[in-house]
């Protein structure tokens, strides 16, 4: 009976913490969405409303200014961010803090930006712009806080890959949530807290009221996320080295299909960032009907949750590179009907959907991707970068988003669209200025990164699972010292090492196998297994040197030097981690008898593979290699099977 409540408290914990989790990522979204994409509509609209249009324009075209140079300021500064957090060492955790402390801090400043500083804009226009300016980039930077702590939390708060999963899936709903919702609800709340409805655009109380109500659920969720979730600590998680902006300049420029798919996301970013930043100001001033973006901000709500879960059904069926081609067509084709929808609400609606539809697809493919070249650079340059490499898809977003901000004010005030316009003010040329940089800007830029894509980024699920096999083939023999190409083997020492069987099942000849590489002892000597049971057990103990992004292998150490390469089923790294779930970390040390890996057998088989499961020695070299058993034995994981002696 104890136990039984006790698994139930622990689940209820688990679940808590995925839903204080989901909740988290919800009002950090709807903080990111406020900021990004709706700031820019109180500044240009609303902020400078003076009757001299002159000096309107020109306040909007500084304040915009400065938005643009601090948040591309902020890109030199978020490397020494991220090193801050991982020298943070506190009671409550290395990231809530900061989760905590900088979600407050910056929803508070976020709140007071939606205010014209108690007049200053316009008895005091310098002295604006200066405390603009400081209170801009402390938000700034305490958001950039809060984001890198939020978004690291995920292989703290676990070290079951399954439950990181399930962790993960929440806070990707609750992030499409909280990120598409404001569009659902910011012009109805904004104007029912306006005095004054000024054609649909709302006024300055309408905003302020908004904004800090927006404010308020990013720092009470980011505050959930403190008292609802649990850091583990392990000295897995501790820093080794700090990661510096030259850093990853350098692998950008030597990972060539780095280089290729992040040019490509760069001008996809950008072109996107500044299409979807427009389109409230669409609704406003060129249909004139702002409450109307509620419907597409709906639409946006369930198309992106239902994106996130389609994605694997559409990857798994056609591959990445043909999803991609096919999500870009129909995100252009979207743009165009956008463009040429004049006033009907529903052109407008059929071409603003197409055009977010493919979004959250296109940003998946490039973030696997991104994930797929850590191992193309780890062959290629004989280190594995992980932390660099994917550190550079959120700095190509933040850079895409400051350049969609400078522009989005340079085509306002060509437009038209500042200090109280309203629909009916809009000329038809401002109207025609405005679809340029609108339309014609954005729909240059991601047809530029379709070619970038088509002609540079090589990097396929084909060629992903080539470079995972020679890894596999290469990594026993070779390792890395102080992230350098330099390399040093384990020196073996002496004594006789017993090795037991990983997983349950009937031995199988290695020479049998259906692997050529295993087959002809490339791989280097040992023994296969046609496995009963989907757990993988430490055969001794030793240290976790090789592990693969897609979870069907990995590379131990024993304490006495033995590289042990545990490979369960053949050609499964086609699964991308499918039906594997790995409770190790990389240089993670281990005890013989500790459980390392699960994986699911049918699904294995569903797939059409193989599932034998190869054990080899790959320093065979260096040993005497003795079979204690014989092909058609029946084994378990406290079965001997094989003996290992240093020559």
């Amino acid at each position: 009976m104890d136990a039984k409540i006790e698994n139930s408290k622990k689940e209820s914990h688990v679940v808590r913490s995925r839903l204080a989790y989901s909740l988290g990522a919800f009002g950090h979204d709807a903080f990111f969405a406020l900021l990004s994409t709706y700031f820019m509509m109180y500044v240009t609209g609303h902020l400078f409303t003076t009757s001299d249009k002159a000096f309107d324009n020109r306040m909007v075209g500084y304040v915009g200014a400065i938005i643009m140079i601090l948040r591309i300021v902020e890109l030199l500064i978020d490397p020494l961010i991220g090193n801050a957090i991982d020298r943070t060492n506190t009671r409550w955790g290395k990231f809530k803090p900061w989760v905590v402390g900088g979600g407050i801090i910056s929803a508070v400043l976020l709140a007071a930006l939606f205010t014209p500083l108690g007049g200053l804009n316009t008895s005091n226009p310098i002295l604006y712009l200066v405390v603009f300016a400081i209170i801009y980039i402390i938000m700034d930077v305490f958001y950039s806080f809060n984001d890198v702590g939020f978004w690291s939390m995920v292989p703290a708060m676990s070290f079951d890959s399954h439950e990181r999963d399930k962790i993960a899936t929440f806070a990707r709903v609750g992030s499409t949530i909280g990120g598409q919702i404001i569009g659902f609800v910011i012009m109805p709340m904004v104007l029912f807290f306006s005095i004054n409805q000024n054609g649909g655009t709302g006024d300055d109380r309408g905003w302020f009221i908004f904004a800090a109500i927006v404010a308020a659920i990013s720092a009470i969720t980011a505050i959930g996320v403190g008292m609802f979730t649990h850091e583990q600590k392990s000295l897995l998680r501790e820093n080794k080295e700090e990661t510096k902006l030259k850093d990853i300049l350098h692998i950008l420029i030597k990972n060539d299909q780095l280089l290729a798919i992040a040019m490509s996301y760069l001008f996809f970013t950008t072109g996107q960032t500044l299409l979807n930043s427009f389109e409230l100001y669409y609704f406003t001033y060129i249909l004139g009907d702002a409450k109307a973006f509620s419907i597409l901000g709906g639409l946006n709500t369930i198309v992106g949750v239902i994106s996130v879960f389609a994605f694997p059904l559409f990857s798994g069926k056609i591959g990445r590179h043909k999803l991609f081609y096919g999500a870009a067509s129909i995100e252009v084709l979207g743009a165009l009907i956008f463009a040429f929808a004049g006033k009907s609400l529903a052109l407008v609606l059929l071409g603003a959907e197409l055009f977010f539809i493919p979004q959250p697809i296109i940003f998946l493919v490039v973030l696997m991707t991104i994930t797929d070249s850590v191992e193309y650079g780890q062959l290629k340059l004989g280190h594995r970068d992980e932390s660099l490499t994917l550190s550079i898809r959120p700095l190509l977003d933040k850079f895409g988003g400051a350049v969609a901000n400078g522009v989005v004010v340079m085509a306002t005030v060509a437009a038209g669209m500042t200090g109280g316009a309203t629909a009916a003010t809009v000329t038809a040329h401002g109207v025609n200025i405005f679809k340029i940089y609108m339309f014609l800007i954005p729909i240059a830029l991601i047809i530029i990164g379709i070619i970038i894509f088509v002609l540079k980024v090589k990097l396929d699920e084909k060629s992903h699972a080539k470079i995972v096999a020679k890894l596999e083939q290469t990594w026993g023999n070779q390792f890395n010292k102080d992230n350098d190409t330099a390399k040093t083997v384990p020196a073996p020492q002496p004594g006789v090492t017993e090795i037991t069987s990983p997983v349950a099942g009937t031995l199988v000849d290695l020479k049998d196998v259906n692997d050529e590489n295993f087959a002809s002892g490339n791989m280097g000597k040992g023994f296969a297994i046609t496995p009963s049971d989907g757990k993988v057990i430490a055969p001794f103990s030793g240290t976790v040197r090789a592990t693969f992004s897609t979870r069907h292998a990995v590379g131990l150490e024993s304490d006495n030097g033995i590289m042990l390469l545990i490979h369960v089923g053949i050609d499964t790294v086609k699964l991308r981690g499918t039906g594997f779930i790995s409770y190790f970390d990389k240089d993670q040390h281990f005890d013989k008898g500790d459980e390392l890996m699960e994986f699911w057998d049918p699904a294995i088989k569903k797939a059409g593979l193989d599932d034998t499961v190869m054990v080899t020695v790959t320093n065979s070299k260096d040993f005497d290699i003795k079979l204690l058993k014989n092909a058609g034995d029946k084994v378990t994981s406290k079965d001997i099977v094989m003996e290992v002696t240093k020559k």
